[in-house]
């Protein structure tokens, strides 16, 4: 019985994968642990290993497809003992054994959701890249068009005719390209072929968008959006992996979190002298390099991760029908990369030095702008820190990144004029706003911890013992 090769959930959140490239060819041996493709994800491209033997029978994702779903079968695997000549993609009520394949250096948690690989994989329609049978020919012969999931499910949702659109897949098959080519084609519009007529009709205006579940809107169609701008006016962006998943996230958790917001004002006149004082201490390495440089986010990490422990009702998150509170500060910090960030969780920021804290986040912050972060690097944390004071910021609120329950928005040092005892004098000021989930942080809870914040900027020596 040949062995079913699914896509692999590389994190908790994935819901669809690119296919980027085939390490094995059909007709090649496979063991276990050998690196069988690699998969991209919208944050990295992940090396997919392979945990049962065989031979590798057939491939039933080209290479270089796009969004495959989680749990779509992606390849067979041909058994000891069977002819790998022999393998067909299983039909109907045909079952087949299902192999787990694992992202490589990825924890348990970013395995695929439960029972994924337990259960027994039935294909009713073949994936992208498979052979179409005898009967799935076209639709004018009374026959089913011979098209992909993606493919359909598009079609279906701009009303397109999938018999009036020309494969470019193999063998003849419709894909998401040809669908999405005929969209802005304009051509194959369902019923277009049955009334040449209705070409020249005007197209009656779309209703507006139907409510989202959970009664959020869904928001304005291309169409409607193109509609308010001249034609030739402006250029079309295709949005990427991570653009998508960014605009998802962040709108289901502003949606789904509710928000609210708390901000202080801390002098950094003692933080900076501190700063300088342990820059000008720190060790050279054998090239005569500084082993650390600190700068201001690095003491606002720190006093983040030591405000969660000190308010430890604030250390938690949200789940479902519980809160999770933590024993250690999981610190993301907001790293700003060509077409979107990444936050990558500085763990057990509370109990590392200040040192420990710059170095890893210059490693961090170089290999996120490179993509090769791993995905247990960035995915979890409590809070983060999202400073855009480097920009000339000087005030601004952040979205919480699920499944966080709350982030820092840190603004510019500046010097302003404050009154100490009955006086106006001159310090340095830096403003930060906690944006906090309503269902973990009360206002009394979120205000005891930003306080403790401001307490550990204003006083950074604390920060040291």
């Amino acid at each position: 019985m040949p062995i079913n090769v699914l896509m692999p959930a590389l994190s908790p959140t994935m819901e669809k994968g690119n296919l980027a490239k085939w390490l094995k060819k059909e007709g090649d041996a496979i063991k276990s642990g050998d690196v069988i493709a690699e998969i991209e994800t919208d944050k990295a491209t992940m090396e997919v290993e392979a945990v049962d033997e065989g031979v590798l029978a057939k491939i039933l994702v080209a290479e270089g497809t796009a969004d495959v779903p989680v749990n779509e079968l992606i390849a067979l695997i041909a058994e000891e003992g069977e002819d790998p000549g022999s393998v067909q993609a299983p039909k109907g009520g045909a079952e087949a054994k299902t192999a787990p394949v694992e992202p490589k250096g990825t924890p348990d948690q970013n395995a695929a959701p439960d029972g994924a690989h337990a259960s027994y994989a039935r294909v009713d329609q073949a994936p992208e890249g498979a052979k179409p049978s005898g009967a799935a020919q076209s639709a004018g012969s009374g026959d089913r068009v011979f098209a992909s999931p993606l493919a359909r499910r598009i079609a279906k949702q701009e009303g397109v005719d999938l018999s009036a659109v020309k494969g470019s897949g193999p063998h003849g098959r419709v894909i998401q390209r040809d669908v999405q080519a005929a969209i802005e084609g304009g051509t194959a519009k369902a019923g277009a072929a049955a009334n040449p007529e209705a070409k020249s009709a005007p197209a009656p205006e779309k209703p507006a968008p139907k409510a989202a579940s959970g009664g959020a809107p869904a928001g304005l169609s291309l169409d409607q959006v193109r509609g308010f701008y001249e034609k030739g006016s402006f250029e079309e962006v295709p949005l990427d992996g991570m653009r998508k998943t960014i605009a998802k996230r962040l709108t289901e958790a502003m949606q789904v979190a509710p928000h609210f917001y708390l901000t202080v004002d801390c002098e950094l006149d003692a933080l900076m002298k501190l700063r300088e004082t342990l820059n000008g201490s720190a060790g050279k390495d054998k090239d005569g390099k500084p082993l650390f440089k600190l700068s201001v986010n690095d003491f606002v990490i720190k006093a983040m991760g030591l405000a969660l422990t000190r308010v430890p009702a604030a250390n938690a998150v949200w789940a479902e029908d519980r809160i999770l509170r933590f024993k250690h500060a999981e610190v993301g910090v907001a790293v700003a990369i060509d077409g979107g960030l990444f936050t990558p969780v500085i763990r057990k920021a509370d109990q590392k030095t200040l040192s420990a804290i710059s170095n890893e986040m210059k490693d961090f912050a170089g290999r996120a702008r490179a993509k090769k972060l791993k995905p247990e690097e960035y995915q979890g944390g409590v809070t983060s820190v999202s400073n855009l004071g480097m920009f000339g910021i000087k005030h601004f609120t952040a979205v919480i990144n699920p499944p966080q329950s709350s982030i820092l928005a840190v603004g510019a040092g500046e010097k302003r004029v404050v009154v100490k005892d009955g006086q106006p004098t001159v310090a340095q000021v830096m403003t930060a706003t906690l944006s906090c989930d309503h269902r973990v942080l009360d206002g009394a809870l979120g205000a005891e911890l930003i306080a403790a914040f401001k307490g550990l900027i204003e006083n950074p020596m604390g920060m040291l013992v």
